[in-house]
């Protein structure tokens, strides 16, 4: 399987309405938002999504979230040391090759070979201090709102006792839950086709992130995110015809025009076509 041959920049239109996207723990789990005002999804929160879609179409993640976790792995250091679900402790061992180590760990996990993964463990009787850095050809932004949000924030009460003998209930049974009322959200990505020579991402990889990008929000749903309440409207995807690219990921991304209600429309780039993909 050969690797990318062509440089490709993606971007992702989407709209939240009455959900929070993605909340700020240091900030009483409020959505983010900047100083102006407007909302942000991070670019971990997007790439989380992202494996986990990746994952429910059947490529392998090193990177499970606990609640999706399918080998039952209680650690990321135990998936890579383990002899059914990793590649063996003796990979990581002080004396092994890392490049040797880099490479299988590429060829077994999909967001490793596309989001790069730094493998560095413990100092042990074996492992040294071993630390594996492998650089991915997949990045991502943080996603930002066209307009400033507006944050609804309602206090909640339990209806039972946590614990105690049930019967009574203290003023810490009380809370807050946040939503961004209504908000168009923009991020944008870019594939190295020069990165993905050293971890082996193919133009099949490729088609599997444009694949999932459409359905980021399907079997994500939670109380703060309630099914329907978070929807991609759009993917636009530019496939250059050089490994280089045609023009800069910054000249490209700026080229998409995005409303305030979702609509978009382009800045011609001559040779250059963008390919526009319909959410799920």
């Amino acid at each position: 399987m050969s690797t990318l041959q062509n440089k490709i920049d993606f971007a992702v239109v989407l709209r939240v309405k009455n959900a929070n996207p993605n909340g700020d723990p240091l900030n009483g789990n409020r959505p983010r938002t900047d100083y102006g005002g407007l909302g942000e999804i991070t670019d971990v929160c997007l790439k989380r999504k992202l494996r986990d879609r990746l994952q429910e179409a059947g490529q392998s993640i090193f990177v499970q979230s606990d609640d999706r976790k399918l080998d039952g792995e209680t650690s990321l250091r135990n998936r890579a040391e383990s002899a059914t679900n990793g590649l063996g402790k003796d990979a990581f061992k002080k004396t092994a090759n890392k490049d040797t180590t880099a490479k299988l760990a590429c060829a077994k996990w999909f967001d490793v070979r596309a989001f790069g993964q730094v493998f560095a463990f413990a100092s042990g009787a074996d492992a040294g201090g071993v630390s594996i850095p492998i650089r991915g050809p997949v990045t991502i932004q943080s996603a930002f709102s066209k307009e400033a949000v507006s944050i609804t924030s309602t206090q909640i009460t339990k209806s039972v006792s946590g614990e105690g003998d049930g019967t009574k209930r203290s003023a810490d049974t009380m809370g807050m839950k946040h939503r961004v009322d209504s908000g168009v959200y923009v991020t944008f990505g870019s594939i190295n086709p020069q990165l993905a020579e050293r971890t082996g991402f193919s133009d099949e990889d490729a088609q599997a992130i444009k694949a999932v990008l459409p359905k980021l929000f399907e079997n994500d749903a939670s109380s703060a995110r309630p099914d329907g309440s978070m929807e991609v409207l759009s993917v636009v995807w530019w496939q250059h015809n050089c490994k280089s690219g045609q023009y800069s990921s910054a000249k490209v991304h700026g080229s998409l025009n995005v409303a305030a209600d979702g609509t978009i429309s382009f800045n011609d780039l001559d040779g250059l076509e963008p390919e526009v993909i319909n959410g799920f």
